[in-house]
Parts: C-alpha cells; structure tokens; sequence
C-alpha cells in the first residue's frame, strides 16, 4: 500500500460522554459501541474511518423493553441502571451486540447483517455483568464469554449464544484481592491474537487512579497472567485511563480506546497506541521514569482522508426524513402521545404530578460536548397550568436548571438547583426531593411583551453556559434580554459533578413537570448549540 496516508489527532478523541467503549474493525471503517444507560434510543454506535474522527453510526434499539419503570411511570426511573458495557462482534457477515440491563436484571443479545440495523433481539440466559464475546474459529468454532467483577468467569455458550453450553466449561480463570482495590476487575474485553487469549480489564488498586490491565494465556481455561499495562493521567484530570477494547489498523497497528473520567463532563473516550513485546501488550509510551504513559496525541492511517465527519452535536430536533436527530435522546422512553416534534419543535403535556424534573416524563436531551459549551432555545410557556415548571436543565444526579412557573395566574422566571445531597458514590437514589430554588422574577420585570390578542403569552429564550473543567465545573443559568439583545446571568453559577445515581455526564435538557394540576403544554423551538 503506497498511497497511504497518515493523520495526526488528539488522543482524547471525543470530548464528551461516550463510556465504556468497545470497537472493531470490518474492512476500512471502524465502529464502537458505546453504554447510554436509561437513554432512549439506546446503544448508540459510532463510525470512523481513521480512529480519531466519530460519527454518529445507529441505534441498536428505539426502547428496550418498555418497562413501568423505563418510562419512568413510577417517577423513580432506572437511573444508573439499563443498558452497560456492551460487547461488540463482527462473525460471518452478523454483527453482534450483548449487554446486560441492570434494572430488568436480563442479558441481552441483538443481531443484524446492517451495522443500522434493524436488529433481532433476544435474550440469553443468565445474568453476565460486563460480558464479552469471543468466537474461536480455531477452537472447533466454540463461543466463549467473559464476565463478573472481581472474579472474572470465562463460560462456554451455545452456538447461537442463547445460553452456556451444557457440559462446557464454566470457571473462575482471573480474580482480584478485594482487600487491595476499591473497584475489583471488570469491564472485560476478550480476544484471540495470534493463537493467545487476552483478557483486557479495569480496576482501581487502592490509593490509584483507574488501572487498564491485562491477562493472557496460551490456552481458554488459562492459567492466565497478567498484570497492569497501563496507569495514566491525561490532561491532568488526576484520573486514569482504563476500560475499553483494541483494534487492529489496516496497516497492522494495534490501538486501545479507554475511556477516562471528566467530572460532569462524563467519561471521555482515549485513543492509546499498543505494542506487543514478547507476546504481551504494551499501551501508550515510557516517560522518564520508565513509567507507561498515555500520550497526548496519536498518528493513525487515514482510511478515508476525504471523508467529512458530522458532528457529535446539533442544533436541528429532527433530521433530513423529519425523525428525532439522532443526537437528540428521551430521559427515559417517552410517551409518543404526549410528547412530539413538529415544525422543528417540540410540544410537550404532562399527565401526572411530580416534584422535580428528573421525575418528569418525555424530556428531551443531548450530551455535552468540551469543557465550554452552550446551548439556548426558545420557550413558549403560555400553556402551562398553575404550578407548572417548563425549561432548560443541566441534567445529572445533581442538576440545574432555568425555567418559567405560573402562579396566582402570573408568569415567573425561576432558577434551581439540586446539589450536594449525596456521596457522588451512591447508586441508584431515589430523588423524590424537591429542588432547591434560588430566584422567582415576574416576568414583567424582565421587559418581556406578555400580551397578545388579549390572551396571556410567556415566551421567553433560555440558556445554559457550561464551564467543565477539572474541579470548576459549573453552568450559567441565562435569559435573553429583549431590550439589549444579550444574555444575562440569573443568580450566581450552579455547580455540577458527577455523580454514581444517574452514572452519566451532564447534559442539555427541555423538560416540563406539573406539581399540581396536570395537562399544561410547553413548546420549544430554536435550538441553537455553541461553543465559547
């Protein structure tokens, strides 16, 4: 191949919340898979040609099993639960995706000739947390998976993968010292390389950032050895670099995707060279110290040096067919009936009564993306019911957000916020709290027109301004201001971490919730996604 040609990029590859990475490669182009917990659509692949450059590929599911609690009918949700760590195979013309969802506690496992699908879906019995699939061809074509935290079990499956093979082999072939880790191994990732099996795996030895490691054997069963391959921090977030695949350019090349952890942001996927030295991998580069290190940017062959990329951020509701842009996903799966995007606008009603807007239904999100992001819209509240909350949130398990209310028949402009009620450690917290609220403003004072025809009318446009950086990570709450055409700041900023109840980065939000009267309307139009 004499024409190739080479790219240089960042090794922090997407600035945004794309967790627990898996990636192949099939021909030229490369597709990764990537957790979307209790989003809907949910299972999100990403397509590149080089490895630097991401866009958005398909879903693997529009809802996945349209439980009570996955349309968030009980107002708990599965927060920090559905869909994680999924693996992804391509096999004799099937690709391949398995994953387990932690609220309905089933593994799952979907099918399709189309990397867009549609996809077959089914289920394996069993429960296998942080699964991975390995077809050994050369092993009489028996299929094996990976799984557990801690201990890591190696099991033997059917065929069709439908559930473990009876009589096959079933055993614990890796297992971490409780006694030394706050995170035990997890998040395998399983192949065959050159007749050797590796195990590629996270963890987190006690008083160390996360820890990418490795273990590999000459034969299934083991014995395994292995150690840590890489322990490093990137651009100084004092967090390391750990769980993901590796991949094999066309040239013969070898690379990792880890992800690491941004704070609010969510958790980052790296781009990370691998070597092989006597059989075994080492990731990223030796520094002075002969300490392996993550580098900060990575040269990679360009399968596609002509191609142009779309971006993993929109200002558009719907794409070219007039269906949700698929950057856009529900909080949740949403109710078709009370939630819609028309004209490029999203209408939405409510049909119960809540106290916050992680409990409310049908609300509209998209994933921060860098450290200085904005996105503003423009909201109609003239519908809303007494006691009714519409607006723009900054969602995670410790959210913020801008909004109007109605009440004694007049509008107002809120601020609130939820923060600082846990350990960014708990999982799965039920948020029944009513959020914490800091300005009420009669729009009237604002210099906002709130008549017409006779008919009351609140339109109003909002804005978030986030600031995620390392420990200052925050968001503006703002308004337009008609009379100067700027947006002004309503009360100081918000602050943001990440947090373990709802286990994603945080993000831009267009709810509406009623806390007393049900049936109120909100719409919003004009979206607009920036940067500063």
């Amino acid at each position: 191949m004499t024409n190739q040609k080479y790219k240089i990029g960042s090794a922090n590859i997407i600035p945004s919340d794309y967790p627990d990475p898996d990636v192949i490669r099939v021909d030229d182009t490369y597709y990764m898979v990537s957790t979307t917990m209790h989003f809907m659509p949910g299972c999100v692949i990403l397509r590149s040609y080089n490895l630097l450059d991401w866009e958005f590929c398909s879903y693997v599911y529009e809802d996945l099993d349209r439980t009570p609690q996955q349309q968030l009918l009980d107002n708990k949700g599965v927060y920090g639960k559905g869909m994680w760590a999924a693996s992804l195979r391509y096999h004799k013309g099937l690709f391949y995706i398995s994953f387990v969802a932690n609220d309905t506690g089933k593994s799952y496992l979907f099918t399709s000739a189309d990397i867009k699908g549609p996809w077959k879906k089914s289920e394996i019995a069993g429960f296998y947390h942080d699964m991975s699939i390995l077809f050994d061809d050369e092993n009489d074509g028996r299929v094996f998976i990976v799984h557990g935290n801690t201990q890591i079990h190696l099991t033997e499956m059917k065929s069709d993968l439908s559930g473990p093979k009876e009589g096959g082999i079933n055993k614990i072939i890796i297992e971490d010292d409780r006694e030394k880790v706050n995170l035990g191994y997890e998040g395998s990732h399983f192949y065959k390389i050159k007749n050797k099996y590796y195990i590629f795996l996270i963890h987190m030895p006690k008083d160390k950032m996360r820890t990418e490691a490795c273990f590999v054997a000459d034969t299934i069963d083991g014995p395994y050895k292995g150690c840590d391959v890489l322990h490093s921090d990137l651009g100084n977030w004092k967090s390391g670099l750990a769980q993901g695949g590796i991949v094999q350019a066309n040239d013969g090349k070898w690379y990792g995707i880890v992800f690491q952890d941004h704070g609010a942001l969510g958790r980052i996927p790296n781009l990370v060279p691998v070597t092989f030295k006597d059989d075994f991998p080492v990731f990223g580069e030796t520094d002075s110290t002969g300490q392996q290190i993550a580098p900060q940017s990575v040269k990679v062959l360009d399968n596609n040096p002509d191609y142009k990329y779309a971006p993993l951020y929109t200002s558009d509701f719907t794409d070219k067919k007039g269906k949700l842009h698929p950057l856009w996903q529900w909080n949740h799966t949403h109710n078709t009936e009370l939630a819609k995007i028309e004209n490029n606008t999203l209408e939405i009603k409510t049909d119960k009564i809540v106290k916050n807007p992680v409990q409310a239904a049908n609300t509209l999100t998209q994933r921060t993306f860098t450290e200085k992001c904005l996105g503003r819209v423009t909201l109609d509240a003239s519908k809303i019911n007494e006691g009714d909350y519409a607006g723009l949130c900054a969602l995670e398990g410790e959210y913020a957000f801008i909004a109007l209310t109605k009440k004694d028949g007049k509008f107002f402009l809120v601020t609130a916020d939820h923060t600082n009620k846990y350990s960014p450690w708990t999982m799965n917290v039920y948020n029944d709290d009513f959020p914490a609220f800091h300005e009420e403003i009669p729009l009237e004072k604002l210099g906002l027109d709130l008549t017409a025809s006779d008919n009351n009318k609140a339109i109003i446009t909002l804005q978030l301004k986030f600031s995620l950086h390392y420990k200052d990570e925050k968001v503006q709450l703002m308004y337009l201001n008609p009379k100067t055409g700027n947006f002004e700041q309503v009360g100081k900023d918000s602050p943001l971490r990440y947090t373990l109840d709802q286990f994603v980065g945080v993000r831009f939000a267009m709810f509406l919730y009623s806390t007393k009267t049900s049936g109120g309307i909100a719409k919003f139009s004009d979206f607009k996604y920036d940067f500063w």
